[in-house]
Parts: structure tokens; sequence; C-alpha cells
């Protein structure tokens, strides 16, 4: 006869596998699907097509699609590091900024193998039928929902799953698992009152009133799931991120309150990351790129994408001593989308130099694209 597993157990272990909150939910369907149905059919999830298939669509809608006979869900979230917590480097470069979260080695690679350390726990103290899921931000599961149901947290304002004791910084996992767990409670109230600061903070207003975002105007959704062009009206609001975003995060009360330098320590930052120098990165190689990003959530961007945001970042630093580096990359670079958005800084940055190199690949350039952003960058260029 197998024991019954303790909830306090199941903590500790998870704890010691280095994530921060636990927490158990059935596999009923989670209750703001509805929401989320709606806000596929307005087409607020841009380009990620992938969210809405009709599979995707079910098993959201009805996690017992994730795993026959799953009767509960643990819900985990790992803190990552706060994004104030380095210190910009005393060089005097211009400068970009990566999301907290990815400053280090992939979730997606880190989890898993924790994941299933956990899942074999509970297979441990089971019978020989036992059976699991383990997911990571890699399947259709509403997982701020089940964390939600799970009492880690409640969803603020910005989307994020906010935590009483410990603010926003969060990744999120599941085990789906036959074993029938005991239910943690949610939390009764949301905490965020009549606060705003996430709202105003947003430089491209994709925030909505109904707690969702509109992910087409959204930084990270730019220069991450976003495989082609940045909306030129789009891209002063990018100013020096290159990966990802966490303004509305900082911007928060909870995680003000509940900074810690400290924490995060899985995802120990990688020299260069967090503020990489912008025109080193704009000459990466496909090699060099694989080489310093192997591993890391930034191949998620692709070389083409996050030479791109660089571009735009440059041109948003109204930093002329970096035109040469522009210009090369206008002149050289074989990806289209990443001289088209050169184009554009060096229209943004004027002078001799990003004249001289617009001029010139503008009777050069095979791509009528690219040519098109040079036309609009010589006429916009101080």
């Amino acid at each position: 006869m197998p024991k019954p597993i303790n909830l306090d157990d199941l903590r500790n272990e998870a704890r010691n596998l280095g994530f921060d909150l636990c927490g158990v939910t059935r596999t009923d369907p989670p209750p703001h699907f509805d929401a989320y149905a709606q806000w596929l059919d307005k087409g607020r999830h841009a380009g990620m097509a992938y969210l809405d298939t009709p599979r995707a669509r079910d098993a959201r809608r009805d996690p017992r699609m994730v795993l026959d006979g799953g009767a509960s869900i643990v819900s985990l979230g790992m803190r990552y590091p706060d994004p104030r917590a380095i210190p910009d480097p005393a060089l005097d470069e211009a400068l970009g900024r990566v999301a907290a979260y990815a400053w280090g080695d992939d979730y997606h690679d880190m989890f898993p193998p924790r994941l299933q350390k956990l899942a074999d726990l509970l297979g441990g103290q089971l019978h020989a039928g036992f059976g699991s899921r383990i997911y990571t931000d890699t399947g259709p599961v509403l997982e701020r929902d089940l964390a939600q149901r799970a009492g880690l947290g409640w969803a603020g304002k910005n989307t994020c799953l906010i935590s009483p004791t410990g603010g926003s910084y969060y990744l999120l996992a599941e085990v789906f698992t036959t074993a029938e767990l005991e239910p943690t409670l949610p939390l009764r109230s949301d905490l965020c009152g009549s606060c705003t600061r996430c709202i105003q903070a947003c430089p491209t207003a994709c925030i909505l009133p109904d707690r969702t975002l509109d992910a087409g105007r959204c930084l990270s959704y730019l220069t991450i799931e976003n495989k082609g062009t940045i909306p030129s009206e789009l891209r002063p609001a990018l100013g020096e991120w290159v990966f990802g975003c966490d303004i509305c995060q900082m911007v928060c009360p909870w995680n003000v309150r509940f900074s810690d330098p400290n924490a995060g320590q899985a995802f120990a930052p990688r020299a260069g990351v967090p503020r990489p120098v912008l025109r080193h990165e704009l000459r990466l190689s496909p090699q060099e790129f694989n080489r310093k990003f192997k591993n890391s959530p930034l191949r998620r961007a692709r070389r083409r994408g996050y030479l791109r945001n660089v571009a735009v970042a440059l041109g948003n630093t109204g930093d002329r001593s970096t035109a040469p580096d522009l210009a090369f990359s206008l002149l050289s670079e074989p990806e289209p989308l990443v001289r088209g958005h050169a184009a554009w800084a060096l229209g943004q940055l004027g002078g001799h130099v990003a004249r001289s190199a617009l001029e010139q690949a503008l009777g050069s350039d095979p791509d009528s694209a690219v040519q098109s952003e040079i036309r609009v960058a010589l006429e916009s260029a101080p």
C-alpha cells in the first residue's frame, strides 16, 4: 500500500532542487481559459500562431488531455536575478540590455532533469502504474493560471504571476501526475490594488486594462518571438533592450520591496551578457554567436534577430562614434533583416559617415526592402 505524499516533503524536495515556490492543484479546467480564448480571438498573440491551433486550445482548456489519468499538477517557480543586481560596467561604450532571466543558462535545459527527479519522488511512493509529464514553457499549458490556483501568487496587471513574499521574478514549471495530491489553496486577494505603475511605465502601452498584453507591441515579443521587421514606429521604444524587457517588473512595488541581489543563483550571469557592448555584438559572426550563446535563451532570437535588435539599440543611443560599425553591417552583413535595421539606425545617428554608407548601399544592396529602409533613412538623417 503506497504511503500518502506529504506536502511538506514535496516542498522540501522542490526546494532542494532549486525551486522557490511549490503548490498543488487539480487537473480541472483553468478558471481563466475563456479570457485567454478571447485574447486569441482578438489576435493579440500577434505572430505566435502556434498558440492558436485546435490541439493547443483544447489542451489548455482541459489539462486532463495532457496526461491520461492525470489527477494533480505540482506547480513550481524558480527565482531568477533581479534586473538591478548587476551594475553597469565601467566602460565608455554604448551598452545593450538583456532581460534578467536570460543572463545565464537556458531554463529549458536546466529544469527538465530537476522536474524529472521530483516526478521520480512521486512515482517512488506510488504504485507501478504511476504516470507523469513535465513542462516548462514547452507545451499547451496555462502555466500562470495553474500557478495562481495552486496558491503561488496572483496575476498582476502586467500579466506576470506575483508572489506576495517574493515578487514576480520567477520562471514557472509543472509536473502533471496521476497521483492524488491534496491541493493547496489559492490566494484570496488581488494585491495590485489601485497601483498602475507597470501600465504607466510600458514604453509601447502594450499592457491592456483586462490584464492581458497586445503582444505585437510588447518589447519581449518584438525582440524574441518576432522573426521579421520591427515596425519603425516602435523602434525608438526599444531603447537599449536587445533581448526581452523587464521594465514592467522593475517598477512593480512588490519587486522593489522584495529585491534580493543574491537570488537566482541558478542563473549566474555569463560575462558580457547582461549589458553587452553593442558595437561588438553587431560584428558577431555566426560561429561567434553560436559559441557565445550556446545553451543560452538568446538563441531563441537567432543571430539575425539578435543583430537586428542590436542595430536598433545602436540607433537609439545617438552615439555617432558607432556609425562605422553600423556602416560595416549595412555594407557587409549577409542578412537583409540586419542590413535594413542598420540602415534605420544610421538614419537616426546622421552625420557624414552614416550618410556616406547609406548612399553607397542604396546603389548596391540587392534587397528591395533594404533599399526602402535606406531611402527613408536618407530622408530622415540629421
